[in-house]
C-alpha cells in the first residue's frame, strides 16, 4: 500500500478534498474580500452600549410627568389666589369701614388744660371722631356748590371726593375679579385667567392711586391747619400720624398684586398645557 492510499483511508467521509466528486464548493470557497473594518474604540463602545435601566419603575416616573406637575401647580395656585384674594378684600373692607386713617394725639395739651377739652381725634374716609364725644361726618365732597369756601378748601374737597370714589371702586373690581377667577379656575380657561389677573392688577393700581391721593390730601390739610393756627408752637405738643386703617390698605394693595400675579401664572400654566396638547 502506497503512502497516498494510506492517507485517503485515514480521512473522514465528510472531509473530501476540494474539487473531488461530492464535495461542497461553498465549504471550500473563501469569503469575499472586503474593506477592513477597524475595531471599535472605547468611546465608540460606550456610545453604542444601551443606556442603563432606570433605578425606579416606569410607573413612578410617569406619575411625575408634565401633566402631574401641572395639576399640582394649578392646585397650589388656586389655593394661593383664594387665600390672598380673600384677605385683600377683607383688609380693604375693614380699612374703609374704620376711622383710624389719620390720628391726632393732643394728650399733652389736654393734660396742660386739666382735661377740660377733648382735643385728640381720629378720622376716616367719612367722619371724624373725638375720644370722649360723638363722631360727626365730614363735609360731603359732592354737594358744596352753594357753600362759601375758599379755593384751598375746594381743592381739599376735590381730593377727598377722589379717594372716596377710588377705594370703593377697588372693592368692586375685586368682587368682579373674584367671580371671574372662580369660573376661570374651574373651566381652566386661558383667556379668562389672563383677564382676571389683569383685572386684579388694575384694581391694585386703583388702590395705590387712592392711597397716594389720601396722603396728598392729608399733607394739604395739615398745611391748611398750620395757616389757620398762624403758629407752630402748638403743633409741637401735638402728635399727628397715620393710623392702622391706612396700614390695612397697604396690606390689601400688596395682597391684590400677589393675587393678580398668581392668576397670570395660572394662565401661563394652562397655556403651556394647551400648547403641548396641540403638538400631540
Amino acid at each position: 500500500m502506497s503512502s497516498e492510499q494510506a492517507s485517503n483511508r485515514t480521512r473522514l467521509p465528510m472531509e473530501r478534498p476540494c474539487g473531488l466528486p461530492g464535495s461542497r464548493a461553498a465549504a471550500c470557497a473563501s469569503p469575499p474580500a472586503g474593506p477592513a473594518v477597524p475595531a471599535p474604540s472605547g468611546t465608540d463602545r460606550a456610545r453604542a452600549s444601551p443606556p442603563p435601566a432606570p433605578p425606579f419603575p416606569s410607573a413612578c416616573i410617569s406619575s411625575r410627568g408634565p401633566a402631574g406637575s401641572m395639576r399640582v401647580s394649578l392646585s397650589v395656585l388656586s389655593l394661593l389666589v383664594a387665600l390672598v384674594g380673600a384677605s385683600s378684600f377683607v383688609f380693604l373692607v375693614v380699612a374703609i369701614a374704620t376711622d383710624f386713617w389719620y390720628i391726632i394725639d393732643a394728650s399733652r395739651l389736654e393734660t396742660a388744660a386739666n382735661g377740660t377739652a377733648a382735643l385728640s381725634s381720629h378720622s376716616g374716609l367719612w367722619r371724624t371722631c373725638r375720644l370722649r364725644s360723638k363722631c360727626y361726618p365730614l363735609i360731603n365732597p359732592f354737594w358744596y356748590e352753594n357753600a362759601n369756601i375758599t379755593d384751598s378748601h375746594r381743592q381739599l374737597l376735590y381730593m377727598h371726593g377722589t379717594f372716596v370714589i377710588l377705594m370703593p371702586l377697588s372693592l368692586i373690581l375685586m368682587i368682579f375679579g373674584g367671580m371671574t377667577g372662580f369660573i376661570s379656575i374651574l373651566a381652566r380657561a386661558y383667556l379668562l385667567l389672563l383677564m382676571t389677573g389683569l383685572l386684579f392688577l388694575f384694581g391694585a393700581l386703583v388702590t395705590l392711586t387712592g392711597i397716594g391721593v389720601y396722603i396728598a390730601y392729608s399733607a394739604a390739610a395739615f398745611e391748611e391747619a398750620v395757616c389757620l393756627l398762624r403758629s407752630k408752637d402748638v403743633l409741637v405738643e401735638i402728635d399727628i400720624r397715620f393710623g392702622w386703617s391706612l396700614a390695612l390698605v397697604w396690606i390689601s394693595f400688596v395682597a391684590e398684586v400677589i393675587t393678580g400675579a398668581a392668576f397670570l401664572l395660572a394662565a401661563r400654566v394652562v397655556g403651556l398645557k394647551q400648547q403641548r396638547e396641540q403638538e400631540l
